[in-house]
């Protein structure tokens, strides 16, 4: 068993030393000076990364916006994956490549201009003709054009029915004239439409945020956010423990054990834990000796001892993040691809290389279990494990016989056909297991062109069983963000996507 590391007389002290900086600086950026005792209706955010790219919503950083419920975007995501109204309130599919939006009317920019039709599209044309584009139009050609006063019309250059999902990605929410600068700078300040408008950036040190009396929608129950960017994880969870911060993202595994369990919330994310097994060349060519590996796994350990039982075991490629995905295990179809898996030869002397990286701190150790469990079937295993920046060319260009990565399975449209076009097809640009399968690829051409719904949640079902049939990749386990939540703050989401934290229901609790 691995037994927690010790913490030193020097880790707790800086901690404790950060966690009152950071109570200080919550102070400083609050309305009032009551803000340090936590009696001004404002909520304190301890996040994980600071911005990357001054807050621009056609980087990642898109994703704080949404998360503060400052910037908006036309369509949301539900838990399925299904696109509901938020910006439009309808669309209809004029033809295989043009949608159109219906806006929302009533709508406000933080500056106090109105929402128009051509606003949106400006919006929208700035992130299709970016450089570099936001990833969710990575190879997708999309223009915008008004369609009368309240409406805009996307066409894309080639058929996409999931244009609709594509437009709930944060990195395509709509905002105000005044956020595109020159220069190709896009400055959100005071530029959204959420319940809450972003009123300053301090650099990669905090932000704050004031409730925005001219909501569309339901007002904001706090009367404000304050942010800090905190990416030491001990010291975030000292901020919980000392009641300096109401909310804490990505508390780390190490710390939970110091902390009130009534302020730890443990959220399923759509990232999989995976042995990829190479098939092209070497030992695992052979589908006998992956199936080897496959009976040599003991996931439940895996989750037990690395992760102190906070992760969710694998039983697929897609986990309880995405909850319909249990479901589609238990159709005909899905065991009836399952058939024929190959059973498991000798593997006594058998000699593989193991690979994975240290930036994901657990997997190192993930690494470790793996080695002790394959050798104990037979297998000689010699590791290697470094920076994910010095191993990934070496993984993608067939170095190793076994590597294991921590993959995200969805990616901004909430649909993991990509990720397996991505992972598992004949030309696909991550393929760590070197696999090609026309059957496979059949499958996965047949999912992406089905538009969402229960049908193409189906086929993206058959497909993952098909995968997983060959034993190209052993899912291991499914990891979960723990996120914390003071007592005196409520409606806090919990949301597996990472797209929401603070909402308009978010506030003190009564």
């Amino acid at each position: 068993m691995i037994l927690p590391r010790p913490k030193t007389i020097l880790t707790v002290l800086t901690a404790a030393s950060l966690a009152v900086s950071l109570s200080g600086c919550f102070s400083a950026n609050s309305a009032s000076d009551g803000a340090a005792a936590g009696n001004d209706g404002r909520i304190r955010v301890a996040m994980l990364q600071p911005p990357r790219s001054g807050l621009t919503p056609l980087s990642d950083d898109a994703f704080k916006l949404s998360r503060w419920k400052t910037a908006e975007t036309l369509v949301v995501l539900d838990e399925l994956g299904d696109a509901q109204p938020s910006l439009s309130t309808s669309w209809d599919q004029l033809d295989s490549r043009n949608w159109r939006f219906e806006l929302r009317e009533g709508v406000t920019f933080h500056d106090g201009t109105p929402l128009t039709a051509e606003q949106a599209a400006a919006s929208l044309t700035a992130a299709a003709t970016a450089s570099p584009k936001p990833r969710i139009l990575d190879g997708v050609e999309l223009t915008v054009r008004t369609d009368g006063a309240n409406a805009v019309v996307v066409i894309t250059a080639t058929d996409d029915p999931l244009v609709p999902q594509r437009l709930s990605s944060p990195q395509l929410s709509i905002l105000a004239a005044s956020a595109y600068q020159p220069g190709d700078v896009v400055n959100p300040v005071n530029a959204g439409t959420g319940p809450y408008a972003l009123a300053s950036v301090d650099g990669t040190s905090s932000a704050t945020l004031n409730r925005f009396d001219g909501y569309w929608g339901e007002k904001a129950a706090a009367s404000g956010v304050d942010v800090q960017f905190v990416p030491d994880g001990t010291a975030r969870a000292a901020a919980l423990r000392t009641g300096s911060a109401d909310v804490v993202e990505a508390i780390p595994v190490g710390q939970v054990a110091q902390i009130d369990p009534e302020l730890v919330h443990e959220v399923p994310m759509p990232r999989t834990n995976t042995l990829y097994l190479k098939s092209r060349t070497g030992p695992f060519a052979d589908p006998a000796v992956r199936a080897a590996a496959r009976e040599a796994l003991d996931r439940a350990a895996v989750v037990e001892r690395v992760y102190e039982g906070r992760a969710n075991t694998a039983e697929g490629l897609l986990g309880p993040a995405l909850p319909w995905a249990a479901d589609e295990r238990k159709n005909a179809s899905y065991a009836k691809a399952l058939e024929g898996r190959s059973k498991a030869a000798p593997v006594n002397g058998v000699r593989i290389s193991l690979g994975t990286f240290t930036d994901r701190a657990e997997l190192p150790e993930v690494a470790v279990q793996l080695e002790q469990q394959l050798e104990a079937a037979g297998f000689i295993v010699e590791q290697d494990v470094r920076e994910y920046s010095h191993i990934e060319a070496d993984a993608l260009a067939g170095k190793f016989d076994a590597f294991i990565l921590s993959r995200a399975t969805v990616l901004d449209s909430g649909d993991p056909v990509a990720y397996m076009f991505s992972d598992f097809s004949c030309k696909g640009s991550f393929n760590i297991s070197q696999f090609c399968d026309p059957a496979v690829d059949s499958a996965l051409v047949t999912a992406a062109a089905i538009p969402a719904g229960s049908e193409r949640r189906t086929a993206i079902g058959t497909a993952e069983a098909m995968i997983l049939a060959r034993d190209v990749a052993l899912p291991l386990l499914h990891e979960r963000v723990i996120q914390g939540e003071s007592a005196r703050i409520a409606d806090v989401e919990r949301d597996p996507r990472e797209r929401a934290l603070i909402t308009e229901r978010t506030g003190i609790a009564r």
